[in-house]
C-alpha cells in the first residue's frame, strides 16, 4: 500500500504571533515554522501503518516556497520515504491546493491520502474533502481510529454526537483528528538518513490567483477582568439582569 500524505508549514503553534503595524498579515521575523500538527498525526501514522507491514511507500509532499523543504527533511526523519516540493510563491486557497494534489495523487497512484484535517494558520478544513470531491474516490474525514483492512479502510470518526464508524473502500482520502495518535520525537539516526533520501522539487502548475483574500488582521480584544460575587443570589442576579444569559 502506498500512502501519500500532504503537509503544511505553519507557524509554531507556541509561538507568540505578532501583527504587521497594518494589519496585513503577521510578523514573520523570528518566527519558528513547523509541521501542522495535523499533518504530522498523519505522517506519524502512515510510518505505524508501514512498521506495521502494511505500507510499503510514505511520500509526503508539501506546496510552498523553498523554506518548505525544512519541513520535508523533517517529514522523512521521521520516517517517510520519498518528498515531493511543489514550489509556489504566492497565497493558495484550499480549492487550489486540491487541484494541485490532484495532480500529483493522478501520477503517484497512491492507495490512501492521509492528511491533517485542517492547517492551524487558516483553520479552513475544506482540502481534504474538496481532495476527494475532485478525485471522486472516498473520503472518511476526522479520523480517531484506523483499520487497514484489505482493500478498505475501518475508520473511526469524531462526530458530534461521539464516534461514528464507516468503512470506505480504497483509494481514499482520510483526514486525521488529534485523537489519533501521538507523533514521536525525530531521532538523530533519522536526521541523519533523511539526507539521503529522495526530495523532488518542481514548480507547481499555474493555479492562478487566489480566490480567498485577507484583507486584515486584528488581535482579537482584550478579556474584561473577572469579578467576584459574595453569594449566590449576587451571582444570579448579575448573570440575569447584567449578562442576560438567564
Amino acid at each position: 500500500m502506498k500512502i501519500l500524505v500532504p503537509i503544511k508549514r505553519v507557524p509554531d503553534p507556541y509561538a507568540k504571533i505578532r501583527l504587521l503595524p497594518d494589519g496585513s498579515g503577521i510578523d514573520i521575523n523570528g518566527l519558528a515554522f513547523e509541521i501542522n500538527p495535523f499533518d504530522e498525526i498523519a505522517i506519524e501514522e502512515a510510518v505505524r501503518t508501514k512498521e506495521a507491514g502494511k505500507a510499503t511507500e510514505i511520500v509526503v509532499i508539501s506546496i510552498g516556497r523553498d523554506e518548505c523543504l525544512e519541513q520535508l527533511r523533517k517529514a522523512l526523519a521521521i520516517g517517510a520515504d520519498r518528498a515531493i516540493l511543489l514550489t509556489h510563491s504566492g497565497a493558495i486557497d484550499p480549492l487550489d491546493t486540491a487541484k494541485l494534489l490532484k495532480a500529483v495523487f493522478e501520477k503517484e497512484r497512491p492507495d490512501v491520502v492521509l492528511m491533517g484535517k485542517q492547517g492551524i494558520d487558516g483553520d479552513y478544513n475544506q482540502t481534504g474533502q474538496m481532495l476527494a470531491g475532485l478525485l471522486g474516490i472516498p473520503q472518511a474525514t476526522f479520523a480517531s481510529k484506523i483499520e487497514w483492512l484489505a482493500g478498505e479502510a475501518k475508520v473511526e470518526r469524531e462526530v458530534d454526537a461521539g464516534i461514528e464508524t464507516i468503512i470506505v473502500k480504497v483509494p481514499a482520502v482520510i483526514t486525521t483528528d488529534l485523537r489519533l495518535n501521538e507523533p514521536r520525537y525525530v531521532p538523530l539516526p533519522g536526521i541523519i538518513k533523511a539526507r539521503s533520501k529522495p526530495l523532488d522539487v518542481s514548480p507547481a502548475i499555474e493555479v492562478g490567483p487566489a480566490k480567498i483574500q485577507v484583507l486584515r488582521m486584528d488581535k482579537p480584544p482584550s478579556r474584561p477582568p473577572g469579578r467576584k460575587v459574595s453569594s449566590v443570589a449576587e451571582l444570579v442576579t448579575a448573570l440575569r439582569d447584567e449578562a442576560k444569559v438567564l
